[in-house]
């Protein structure tokens, strides 16, 4: 247990000085360490170490390579998102052009724990960047006096996830573990950088019969309150803004072809953006995810990886809308043609289709090293509406790529 916490404490002070944004599945990664994300994103029913157990399933925990030791994992994402957009609106005489953000890459660690602690328990650890987004496009569109909400266009929202597990093997076919969330966020939109924290928790369960499993897991709402962010109703104060991560429940089967081998897994999760604070009050719709991966050894030391992910844009469409309008954003009367820039050109997570390919080896009896790749296609969004009873529209396009990698340690 020494070792554990030594490990714990050098993990968190490396987070201290480390940043996260990105968008996959809403604004949320689609897995998190190189192991899972090579196998797109899955893990509820059969994750391959310990930071995917604790991410996706903490009852997983009880089943796994790693059992009964114990394992400690350090991973990063090197996360690179390529944003563009485009405004008009013939009334102003305004046309952007289609142009890029200047946030285009960032990294994103993570770090995960599980060890035995008494009979049939586990205890698990975790740290990561879990989701985020956002886009620079400063000094990028041309200054127009009818039209300054775009002039400078800007968005940055990061949030950290501490997750404590605990697991219990009921039998040995099946588990059940809890996890307490304590989140850190931090959103900027050119007012400054506001920072929140919320807690929350999530439940899981596994059920393990030969060469199948199947699991379930559910994660409660988490909100945090960012004060200050911006004068949505531009009365000259900066106003709050309650973001929400939105409850979630998945369900995940997988199958071992070959024991030790071949393994194929498959998990489905249905996020509730609509009813989640924030999100809802700028039209995000809820979302199933579907995801599937493969995991084949040639060898026992060599693990060879693939997956696909896919999750519907949760962004709505606002084909027909008025500029000269107002919307309201948390009881705030936001002009529409300011609302509809911030919603697509500020918070474009649009992408829909993941392809993920990974590698893992075995270095020695107790050192694993796993790398991963993933895809994300290139998606579009258009609005057309009006400005002073002349056509406008706004555009965003968005596709991902991200690298990532891990060292595992078992002991």
């Amino acid at each position: 247990m020494k070792k554990i916490f030594q490990l714990t404490l050098i993990s968190l002070f490396m987070f201290s000085f480390t940043g996260v944004s990105s968008a996959t599945n809403g604004d949320q990664l689609i897995g998190i360490g190189p192991v899972s994300r090579a196998m797109g994103g899955v893990g509820i029913a059969a994750p391959q170490d310990a930071i995917s157990a604790v991410f996706a399933n903490p009852a997983a925990m009880c089943f796994g390579s790693y059992c009964p030791g114990s394992q400690f994992i350090f991973a990063g994402t090197v996360f690179m998102p390529n944003t563009r957009t485009r405004v008009t609106a013939d009334a102003a005489g305004l046309d952007t052009g289609w142009q890029d953000s200047e946030s285009d890459m960032y990294l994103i660690p993570a770090i995960g724990i599980s060890t035995p602690i008494y009979r049939q328990f586990r205890f698990g650890l975790a740290a990561y960047g879990v989701s985020g987004l956002g886009v620079d496009y400063r000094d990028k569109f041309d200054l127009n006096p009818m039209t300054p909400e775009i002039d400078d266009v800007y968005t940055n929202l990061q949030v950290m996830k501490f997750a404590s597990s605990l697991s219990y093997l009921i039998n040995p076919n099946f588990s059940v573990g809890a996890a307490l969330h304590a989140n850190y966020g931090a959103l900027d939109l050119q007012a400054g950088t506001s920072t929140g924290f919320s807690v929350g928790a999530q439940l899981g369960a596994l059920y393990k019969s030969g060469p199948i499993s199947v699991g379930v897991v559910y994660v409660t709402p988490q909100k945090i309150n960012h004060e200050n962010v911006a004068d949505f109703d531009e009365d000259g104060s900066a106003d709050d803004l309650e973001l929400e991560s939105p409850q979630s429940i998945g369900f995940g089967v997988a199958y071992e072809a070959i024991p030790g081998v071949l393994l194929v897994e498959t998990d489905a999760k249905w996020l509730n953006w609509a009813d989640a604070d924030g999100y809802k009050d700028f039209d995000w719709t809820n979302q199933w995810v579907y995801a599937i991966g493969v995991q084949y050894k040639p060898v026992p030391a060599l693990a060879l990886r693939a997956g696909f992910n896919y999750g519907k844009n949760p962004v709505e469409d606002h084909d027909g809308w008025d500029g000269t309008t107002f919307e309201s954003v948390q009881g705030k009367q936001v002009s529409r043609f300011n609302y509809e820039v911030l919603r697509i050109a500020g918070f474009p997570a649009i992408v829909e289709k993941h392809l993920t390919a990974g590698i893992g080896y075995k270095v020695s009896q107790n050192v694993l090293i796993n790398l991963g790749y993933m895809h994300a296609f290139k998606n579009t969004i258009k609005e057309d509406g009006t400005y002073f009873g002349m056509p406008a529209s706004v555009s965003a396009s968005l596709k991902e790529n991200s690298i990532d990698f891990g060292i595992t340690w078992t002991f």
